[in-house]
């Protein structure tokens, strides 16, 4: 190494860093040797989890010796920033942190920017194309060949037949969404699927990290893993700006609001939970059958169990909200919509665009 790069590596100084690790796996294996017998080395790597945690053929990976970091989409908060915003940024946390109303015409100017994110999302590639060129026309085009790289990715690390089974699961992912009822749904993929023929189709959606899972819980209290129900889950796409581009929704329609209620609905649950994500949350939700209610987010946080409701506009009734807190008096509720920051009958009103300081 030190003799292509003519770089000296200095023990404890010098960061090696191998990229795109996933294309050796020997490579992959030798931070295990690193770390046992070379410690004094500074090794980062990085890679796609479609090829660092899946169809391991040969090389191992090297358990308890690496410490593994999940990048996520770029969030809204990241967005902003790399659209030299930093002062926008600022506000929001100010106002969500000391939870007073934000100035009506800064409010509206950051739900037009929030709305810009639906459209961009936050893969690098597609932020790094509408921050050079401040225009939408190619951004698509960026957010296709990185669908397309994942249909790609699905065809090299899975075999034939679960390779298409992933790619019709996967291609279900709007029809999912666009329902009331946002559980997974096997019938949506193909008339007769079931979780035994599409499970590990599934599965491995979620593992390669072009997925986010979230799941019922049945109780709203401590610890909700303990009430996690394995038979029903939401599903939503790791960046809202693949989702937007999956179903060609042009970006003046998204800033002017030209969608209908039920998909808008659809993009501000998906916004939220890649939000909530990479805020270190896992994702729950829950349900109840007498009466028939639906709570898009349980978070726990802190000891402490926190009701989310989303809301993709200024409408925010949500009896859902109402009949989770009769049940289990938690003592801070969340309600995301396009209102300003407030209190409602004892729920904290926070703007679409404050969803990553939750």
């Amino acid at each position: 190494m030190e003799e292509y790069f003519a770089r000296k590596i200095v023990p404890d100084e010098t960061l090696i860093i191998f990229d795109e690790i996933q294309a050796c796996e020997r490579a992959l294996t030798s931070l295990k040797y690193f770390n046992e017998e070379a410690p004094e080395y500074h090794i980062a790597a990085a890679g796609s989890l479609l090829g660092v945690a899946i169809n391991r053929e040969k090389y191992s990976f090297p358990v308890g010796k690496v410490v593994i970091k999940t990048l996520y989409a770029l969030g809204f908060d990241e967005f902003l920033r790399a659209m030299d915003q930093d002062y926008l940024v600022t506000l929001i946390r100010e106002h969500y942190d000391q939870r007073k109303e934000m100035p009506a015409v800064t409010h509206e100017e950051l739900l037009l920017w929030y709305r810009r994110y639906l459209a961009v999302g936050g893969m690098p590639a597609a932020v790094k194309e509408y921050r050079e060129q401040r225009s939408w026309i190619n951004v698509p085009e960026v957010q296709t060949m990185i669908l397309n790289a994942y249909t790609a990715d699905m065809a090299k690390y899975a075999g034939g037949s679960e390779s298409t089974k992933i790619k019709n699961a996967f291609a279900s992912m709007p029809a999912q969404l666009a329902k009331e009822n946002k559980k997974f749904q096997y019938k949506l993929i193909r008339k007769g699927a079931t979780a035994g023929l599409f499970g590990d189709s599934i599965a491995w959606l979620v593992f390669s990290g072009i997925v986010l899972q979230c799941d019922r819980v049945t109780r709203g209290e401590m610890p909700l893993a303990a009430f996690r129900d394995v038979s029903a889950f939401k599903l939503y796409l790791s960046d809202v700006g693949l989702l937007t581009a999956f179903v060609n929704i042009p970006a003046e329609n998204l800033i002017r609001n030209e969608l209908s209620d039920l998909f808008r609905g659809a993009l501000a649950e998906n916004y939220v939970a890649q939000a909530l994500r990479a805020g270190g949350h896992q994702l729950y939700y829950w349900t109840s059958e007498t009466p028939a209610a639906e709570l898009d987010f349980v978070l726990q946080k802190e000891g402490k169990i926190i009701p989310v409701e989303v809301k993709p506009g200024k409408n925010t009734h949500a009896r859902s909200l109402k009949h989770f807190r009769n049940l289990y008096q938690p003592e801070m509720a969340l309600r995301l919509s396009e209102k300003n920051f407030g209190l409602e009958e004892g729920v904290f009103a926070v703007p679409l665009y404050a969803a990553f300081c939750i």
